[in-house]
């Protein structure tokens, strides 16, 4: 065994050598081209109230912007300035536009393209630094354009002048500004990172919009970009132009897209977009100013009231943005101005309904979902203002579930004979586009039951039995678990027995028959690994989604009746636990880290200590207690096989809380609300940062913003566990954004995409259903009805229809399980081992509330219940939950 200081600096070399490798590398491709930046000539410096703007002085791009409240603290790249000042490399402080010709074609003007030397303007007052930028743009440009840095109300304002000086209209048709700022990873350890970088997200909203850029550790000022005059934000454009490497270490640059018709016409076209392109007529001699402002909220808990302070559009959304036909949503807007308008598109597809005023400024809307898919509200102000709010209208839960259990157990579906590999009898992976089972790849493991992106959809199929069990479904895959899992994806025997194999699809043609592998594939790759490298146990990622296998089957074996019929469920429980066992010790490189679905050990856990199973449940929590220690000793706990991740905080935070090291989780949640936002957007609301997945899991492979890819569903884990120890409203709608994003991007007829594709080029989900298993294991996990009183707003419910009388609040629940209620304002936790819930029923006056369980079914005849508190029920008890009978009709229990 390694000693900790032996596992530090093993780390610490490993780090170096890799960071070292990745330094002489990594810029290969741009430290051989010209210096065009002018940095030679110098830097200067300007200050406003709250930031120090540094500008280049041959270009006046920015340098550098620091808050006065932290002056060592850069929200650019500017540390990377001496290798990114070349041609094409964007910084804050450029414009790219297109204007169409007189051939009727749109022609691309960029200040970074052909970088020369702008002309300074003399400034006064108000203005920090000016410039006309002709010369950088070349002779073709028929505009003027000249950029001011400048000081408003103590506040930076970065404003483009376009003048027309000819006779002629001209139609602007993209105009947009790149957000450069420093999310450039490559060469740094965590401690680096996030000491060092930000991460970005956008609220593509029109006049509503902004970025919201923050500190890895989510501490700290956060920097918001508004509009300040003429920006819509109307699109969010990668600059895939730049040659800065986009990998796992940087996502590249986007830019903030005030017109876009120009690229709708052309490479976006037939693409549906967040907002309706458009374009602007410029008259001969006519000027128009383009300007952008940059101010600071203390925290990201704030951004909201910072917004508010601006005078800026705020919507408020409940459940969120993804919203289930059946659920009564609400939208509170917050402006100054009254609503003028508003409208949906597509017509129908959401009745809004104006409801009453509330406090702080906040109007109340009821919003119901009418028509399955993406829609849009516009909410157009009475000063003219335009909010746009982007909605993802699904079917209700139950529904979305069971058409996704049904086209797991039957589409994807794989019993024929599979002599090579051994795959009979199991959930494989999809391609939705060709409507087809993936039986090779390239990647071994998405052919393979393996890896996220391989065991995705049998780890769904498994999690929706969690939630919504079904008897035919479990026949199959009880087949699965005898025939495919134990003995085929896990070892059954030996030396390596629990161990979970990378992949059971291995690439080895010169060892079976020829035309086993598709001509049309190109395996030369890395991971078209051999036979070897496939049954490689040592991959410790691979074990959770095992182990949640098994406790699902253990759950409904032990709490439910006649479902599962091959094993008892002590068998599966052990099952359970000697995977758990198992990935520290046949993984322990990897198992070092956080791994994605880890909640699943800590569950195991409990129940070990539940059913009386001391030894099992002593030796898995001393195991797990190493790790946490571990984790403990660190600043930043959160590698994994990628220098950045965003899948190791869901364990991390449930083991820390677990052992009562309150600071790392702390620092955990603070890490995960950094990459996780609020914004009335469906698509990026509780989403969690991915952007490499598709490489691995996707069928369309890039680097990409990915829209709620697993990690939004898994990070819910943690945020909602939060929320329910110490209330913030702030923390449950992270934490339901992230819920229902999971289950967003499952189609009409029950295809779970890995994730949704967010370039404008795309704008639809990945067909492959590669590692969604992961997304929906965060939703069956997370999935449960919250209701709140907010000071503001009023009485609140996520996951269900609130009504409110004089003395009564009842919420009917519209959740897929209905198994779990959280009463915020008696922090009162009630889950149900089998049964559901209908309704809770809670008298404001006395306090009493009653809980209304539906009728029995053949599985579950009997209630299970738990509550966290001390209650003086007469029902028999197992476990530590209260045995409710069930009968024909509804029962009703009072809880006082």
């Amino acid at each position: 065994m390694r000693t900790k200081l032996q596992t530090f600096l093993l780390l610490f070399l490993i780090t170096v050598r890799v960071n070292a490798q990745e330094k002489s590398t990594y810029w290969d491709n741009l430290k051989d081209r010209e210096s065009t930046l002018g940095i030679e000539d110098g830097f200067t410096e300007v200050k406003t109230d709250e930031f120090t703007l540094k500008l280049v002085n041959a270009s006046q791009t920015v340098a550098g912007l620091y808050p006065n409240s932290d002056p060592d603290f850069d929200f650019t790249p500017g540390e990377r300035i001496e290798i990114r000042d070349k041609d094409g490399i964007y910084y804050i402080g450029d414009l790219n536009f297109r204007i169409k010709g007189e051939d009727g074609q749109w022609e691309s003007f960029s200040t970074a393209k052909n970088r020369k030397k702008v002309e300074a303007l003399t400034v006064s007052g108000d203005v920090l630094a000016a410039a006309d930028l002709s010369n950088t743009l070349g002779k073709n440009n028929p505009l003027s354009i000249k950029r001011y840095y400048e000081k408003k109300d103590g506040a930076l304002v970065l404003r483009f002048e376009i003048t027309n000086p000819t006779k002629k209209s001209v139609e602007i048709g993209a105009l947009g500004t790149p957000m450069a700022f420093n999310n450039i990873l490559e060469g740094k350890h965590l401690d680096e990172t996030h000491a060092d970088n930000v991460f970005f997200d956008p609220y593509i909203g029109k006049d509503a919009g902004y970025v919201e850029v923050k500190h890895l550790t989510g501490e700290g000022q956060v920097l918001l970009v508004l509009p300040e005059q003429n920006m819509p934000f109307e699109a969010y454009r990668p600059l895939n132009d730049d040659p800065t490497t986009r990998s796992i270490v940087f996502e590249g640059v986007h830019e903030w897209m005030a017109l876009s018709k120009a690229y709708a016409e052309k490479e976006w076209k037939g693409k549906e977009q967040w907002n309706k392109p458009t374009s602007l007529i410029l008259k001969g001699g006519e000027t128009k100013n383009f300007a952008l402002k940059f101010v600071l909220a203390p925290g990201i808990k704030e951004i909201q009231d910072k917004l508010i302070e601006e005078k800026r559009p705020v919507a408020v959304g409940v459940p969120g943005y993804v919203l289930p036909m059946d659920v009564n949503g609400k939208l509170f807007l917050n402006y100054p101005e009254d609503v003028d308008n508003i409208l949906v598109e597509p017509q129908g597809a959401l009745k809004i309904t104006e409801i009453d005023k509330k406090g702080a400024g906040f109007t109340e809307y009821q919003v119901e979902g009418k028509i399955w898919g993406r829609s849009r509200v516009t909410v157009t102000y009475k000063d003219g203002i335009e909010q746009t709010i982007n909605y993802k209208v699904i079917k209700p839960e139950t529904e979305v579930v069971d058409d996704f259990g049904h086209f797991l157990m039957t589409e994807q579906w794989f019993d024929q004979p599979d002599e090579f590999f051994g795959r009979t009898n199991s959930v494989i992976s999809y391609d939705y586009e060709d409507k087809k089972q993936i039986t090779q790849d390239s990647r071994a493991w998405v052919a393979g039951l393996s890896d996220e992106g391989g065991a995705g959809s049998w780890l769904g199929a498994m999690m929706k039995q969690l939630i919504q069990p079904e008897k035919e479904e479990i026949e199959k895959l009880q087949l699965f678990i005898d025939e495919t899992l134990w003995g085929g994806i896990q070892y059954d025997e030996g030396d390596r027995k629990y161990g979970v194999k990378k992949s059971v699809f291995f690439y080895e043609p010169d060892s079976l028959p020829k035309g086993t592998y598709s001509d049309s594939i190109n395996y030369n790759t890395w991971a078209a690994w051999n036979k070897k490298g496939a049954d490689d146990p040592g991959r410790s990622y691979n074990y959770p989604h095992v182990a949640a296998a098994y406790w699902v089957m253990y759950r409904l074996a032990r709490y439910h009746e006649g479902l599962v019929d091959n094993h008892d469920w002590k068998w599966y429980l052990g099952q359970a636990y000697h995977t758990s066992i198992a990935m520290s010790e046949l993984a322990p490189w990897y198992a070092e880290f956080g791994q994605m679905e880890g909640t699943v050990f800590l569950n195991i856990l409990k129940d070990l200590k539940t059913e009386g199973l001391t030894d099992m449940a002593t030796k898995l929590e001393s195991s797990m207690k190493k790790r946490a220690d571990h984790w403990k000793s660190l600043n930043y706990p959160f590698g994994s096989e990628m220098p950045w991740d965003s899948t190791g905080q869901e364990e991390v935070f449930m083991w820390s809380d677990y052992f009562g090291y309150q600071q790392k989780a702390n620092v955990t949640l603070n890490a995960i609300l950094a990459y996780m936002p609020v914004m009335p957007h469906w698509a990026y609301n509780g989403n969690a940062r991915r952007y490499w997945d598709f490489l691995y899991g996707g069928k369309l492979s890039r680097v990409e913003r990915q829209i709620h890819h697993y990690g939004s569903g898994l990070n819910a884990i943690p945020v909602l566990k939060a929320y329910r120890d110490h209330p913030d409203f702030y923390l449950l709608k992270v934490g339901y954004g992230g819920t229902l994003g999971a289950i967003s991007n499952i189609t009409q007829d029950g295809f779970g995409s890995a994730a949704f594709h967010s370039y404008p080029s795309t704008m639809r989900i990945d067909y492959l259903s590669g590692d969604y298993g992961s997304n929906f294991f965060g939703y069956a996990l997370n999935t449960a009805t919250y209701i709140t009183k907010n000071k503001d707003l009023g009485w609140l419910s996520f996951g269900g229809n609130i009504e409110e009388n004089d003395d009564e609040i009842k919420v009917t629940l519209t959740t897929a399980a209905k198994s779990k209620i959280y009463f915020e304002p008696k922090e009162l936790w009630l889950t149900l081992d089998a049964g559901t819930f209908k309704e809770l029923i809670y008298d404001k006056s006395s306090g009493e509330i009653e809980l209304v369980l539906n009728k029995k079914t053949s599985d579950s005849p009997q209630a299970y219940l738990r509550v966290n508190k001390e209650m003086n029920l007469k029902y028999d008890n197992m476990n530590g939950a209260y045995i409710i009978p069930l009968s024909k009709k509804p029962k009703t229990i009072l809880l006082q």
